[in-house]
């Protein structure tokens, strides 16, 4: 059991879940219930990989470079970062990465360009580490759980608003943050608190930005 919750943890860190939840919404083929939106699948598949690339540098190796960087300074005495007074400069590393892929994105394809998942999935990266960060001053709230609820509220939102949702991938994300969330109790990286609140408040948040996004 211990050998599989450190599995889970790092197969389901928090910076790979957003990019699961792109590549599900970029190559499972839906198609958006209003016709004068954008359609995420229906991109050229040239397009798709730029975008998908620039996505992952922005919100994956990028910040797991700097969290290295970081370690190796001693800045962070483990790449998980589980010491609760080490995690205010690891999230503000994620928050920047967040907020400079938005500003990217609203500044090279201006006015709605892209289908607005694009705007609205960096943007409410950007919040929920922010969200954190305050929370950390009171509790060590999970960052794991909150990857799940990111990739989770992601989903949600973007099939309720496509037809042929896809219930089993959507299943195995709600799986996936499951056993993430056992992976941390099981630990004792987290308690009971830390990891509920950190999901509920991911999800909530990346449901209403991407469902309430302009696009």
């Amino acid at each position: 059991m211990k050998l599989l919750s450190h599995l889970f943890s790092w197969l389901f860190l928090p910076l790979f879940m957003p990019v699961y939840g792109l590549l599900i919404t970029l190559y499972y083929p839906t198609e958006q219930v209003l016709l004068s939106s954008k359609s995420m699948f229906g991109l050229p598949s040239e397009i798709k990989s730029q975008l998908f690339w620039v996505f992952f540098i922005f919100s994956c190796a990028a910040p797991g470079v700097s969290f290295v960087m970081l370690h190796q300074r001693k800045i962070i005495s483990t790449i998980d970062i589980e010491n609760a007074r080490e995690r205010n400069i690891p999230m503000l590393v994620m928050f920047a990465y967040c907020l400079i892929m938005f500003i990217l994105f609203v500044y090279k394809a201006p006015n709605g360009l892209l289908p607005k998942y694009f705007y609205a999935l960096p943007l409410s990266g950007a919040i929920v580490t922010a969200l954190f960060m305050y929370i950390n001053r009171w509790i060590k709230i999970s960052m794991h759980a909150g990857g799940g609820g990111i990739l989770c509220g992601y989903l949600i939102a973007f099939f309720m608003v496509h037809t042929n949702a896809p219930i089993f991938l959507i299943s195995l994300a709600f799986l996936a943050s499951g056993l993430t969330i056992s992976a941390r109790l099981f630990l004792n990286k987290h308690l009971p608190v830390e990891v509920y609140s950190g999901w509920l408040l991911a999800f909530a948040t990346t449901f209403c930005c991407n469902w309430f996004y302009p696009g």
